[in-house]
């Protein structure tokens, strides 16, 4: 697994936004792995609290901030893996704020001679809580939702891992990728704001014939409870179905999944007086609008000339 992989360098890009306590212990984090970083590019999406005063005070880590108007975590991403990009790391590690990297993650994953990979996540018990998918499904139009099999679901804990397990979705939550990658595939595509955003990137690196491995001795600790349950009426829900649909219209593998977000729009407005009402109705109605303008990739995520 190892070759020349070890001798790599690495930036990390961490998003933030007005999470300063969570900020910390990532950082802490980082500054305790056994492989320490080249780089932190952490990305402050205008952070109204404590967050420029906790980047501050850290003098340990080699950090380079970028502070930029809330883009989302999509925006945060994409000039984050730029900067990176520009600035010649071999392999960019892209997480969140709100996990933490136990000290031989990094390591663990520098080990591994393989283009794309990703940190096996955990909750504060020690469950394994890893939700990328095992199948990615862009190709039966009767599967709603694309993510079947995760990980969490497939193993009942890390001990029963194999070394590596493929997977075909991810979440940019210790989601690694080499230079190569991002010169032949773009960066995060920002337009998409929230969600979706990593799924849609693993496709594009999938489709370039890159494999994605699940490394199970890279851990990385959530620190947060997952929340998949938002309300599709608001502006969340707007980005879930949006977001969805533009997954499906540019990656969808034959005519009829690529159908399936003008179906999943028309159920949802024939339901809607038995569920989430004319909010929800509306919301799938913009949805479908904005993403069919969203069917190319966003100019400023194409592979860098």
């Amino acid at each position: 697994m190892t070759g020349n992989a070890g001798a790599e360098t690495v930036a990390v890009v961490v998003v933030t936004h007005n999470r300063a306590e969570l900020l910390g212990r990532l950082l802490d984090g980082l500054a305790a792995q056994t492989r320490r970083p080249d780089a932190v590019v952490v990305v402050d999406n205008a952070s109204a609290d404590d967050t420029a005063q906790v980047l501050a005070a850290r003098t340990d880590l080699p950090l380079h901030v970028i502070t930029q108007d809330n883009l989302g975590g999509a925006g945060g991403f994409h000039a984050g893996v730029r900067a990176a990009y520009d600035a010649g790391w071999d392999r960019v590690w892209l997480v969140d704020d709100d996990v933490v990297p136990a000290p031989g993650c990094l390591e663990a994953l520098l080990a591994v001679d393989e283009d794309c990979l990703i940190a096996v996540r955990e909750d504060l018990t020690g469950a394994l809580v890893e939700k990328a998918a095992v199948d990615f499904d862009l190709r039966n139009p009767l599967a709603i939702h694309p993510k079947r099999a995760t990980v969490d679901a497939t193993y009942r804990d890390r001990a029963s891992m194999p070394e590596l397990v493929e997977v075909q979705n991810v979440a940019f939550e210790g989601f690694m990728t080499r230079r190569s990658v991002v010169a032949e595939i773009g960066f995060p595509d920002p337009a998409f704001f929230i969600f979706y955003d990593d799924a849609e990137y693993a496709v594009r690196a999938r489709r370039a014939g890159r494999r994605i491995m699940a490394v199970r001795d890279a851990v990385l600790v959530r620190q947060l409870d997952f929340n998949q349950q938002h309300d599709l009426s608001g502006w969340k829900g707007f980005y879930m179905y949006r977001n969805l649909f533009v997954v499906h219209l540019r990656h969808g593998e034959n005519a009829l999944v690529r159908l399936k977000p003008w179906l999943i729009t028309l159920a949802v407005v024939l339901l809607s007086p038995l569920r989430g009402g004319r909010a929800e109705a509306r919301n799938v109605i913009r949805a479908m609008a904005s993403a069919r303008g969203m069917r190319r990739l966003t100019a400023s995520a194409r592979p860098p000339r």
